[in-house]
């Protein structure tokens, strides 16, 4: 696959890819391993290939970082993967005050013409990965 190449941190949770992005050292990495913690695979840490199929966004892991995560303090890590999902939620992070918002509105991104569910949250907090699980589980429950 030659898809465009994406600045994020993609999991699989259940059957829905989750896009974690935002900048270099905001937590995205460190958000990926307490989901997989709780479940979720990872799919690829730091940057994935993206194209659109079917009108959906898939993401692709490259060959040379599969299989690989990111552990600030460790080093890189071999991690269970898989090589490719459908991206069917963006959580945008960030760590100023303002990043989360208390009761946010639903809003939507557009990655290569796909238009995508995102949300704003900030990583480090010990409940930021039980948010991005019931982000997912809510957008399960619609139609």
């Amino acid at each position: 696959m030659t898809g465009a190449l994406i600045h994020a941190t993609c999991v699989l949770m259940g059957d829905m890819g989750v896009m974690l992005r935002g900048p270099s050292g905001c937590g995205k990495s460190d958000l990926a391993l307490r989901l997989i913690d709780r479940g979720a695979m990872l799919i690829g840490d730091d940057y994935v290939e993206a194209e659109v199929i079917d009108g959906s966004l898939r993401v692709t892991v490259p060959d040379r970082i599969a299989g690989l995560i990111e552990v600030r303090g460790v080093g890189i890590m071999p991690a269970p993967y898989r090589a490719s999902a459908t991206i069917r939620l963006v959580i945008e992070l960030g760590v100023e005050p303002d990043i989360e918002e208390r009761l946010p509105e639903p809003r939507q991104t557009v990655i290569a013409g796909v238009r995508i569910p995102i949300y704003r949250l900030n990583p480090f907090p010990a409940s930021a990965p039980i948010k991005v699980e019931l982000l997912a589980s809510r957008l399960k429950e619609l139609p």
